[in-house]
Order: C-alpha cells, then structure tokens, then sequence
C-alpha cells in the first residue's frame, strides 16, 4: 500500500517493472531511510523470489502462480523484459 500502486493500471505497473529492473546491487542502498525505498526494495526482493519459485515449480510440472497483483507485476517485468532486448 505505502508504495500506492494501482496494480489494474498497467502504466503505474510498467514504471515499477522498470524501477526492478534498473535496480542494481551496487548502486543499493540495503538500509534506506525512507519507508517508500524500503517497500520497494522489499517488494523487489520478494518479485525475485516469486519468479524464481515460479520457474522451479515449471521444472518440475507444478503450476504455481501468484495473486491478480503479482500476475500484473510479472507481466510487465516480462514486457519491459522483452523491448530491452528488442532494443527498443
């Protein structure tokens, strides 16, 4: 909530995907002072996370999946995935 995410509004989505992305860890503040820098680091640790259970459930025939919010986040870190590759 404290980050105020429309998780239905795929812009206010896409910005955050692209926010996760940039996010490198020698360019992190682990110990952010500010509570909206802290839920986004936590929201971003806990995307890695669910992708990663996500892909390792795939390996092993398992359909895991999140809530309407964690579905709406994975599709636009995969768009946002997609046109860097494509270059765009």
């Amino acid at each position: 909530m404290i980050l105020g995410i429309d998780w239905d509004n795929p812009a206010q989505v896409r910005k955050l995907a692209r926010q996760a992305l940039d996010c490198t860890l020698d360019a992190l503040d682990c110990e952010p002072d500010e509570p909206l820098d802290r839920a986004r680091l936590e929201l971003f640790g806990l995307a890695q996370l669910m992708l990663t259970v996500m892909r390792e459930s795939a390996d092993e025939n398992i359909d895991t999946h999140g809530g309407p919010a964690w579905k709406a986040f994975a599709r636009a870190l995969w768009a946002e995935h997609d046109r860097r590759q494509a270059g765009l």
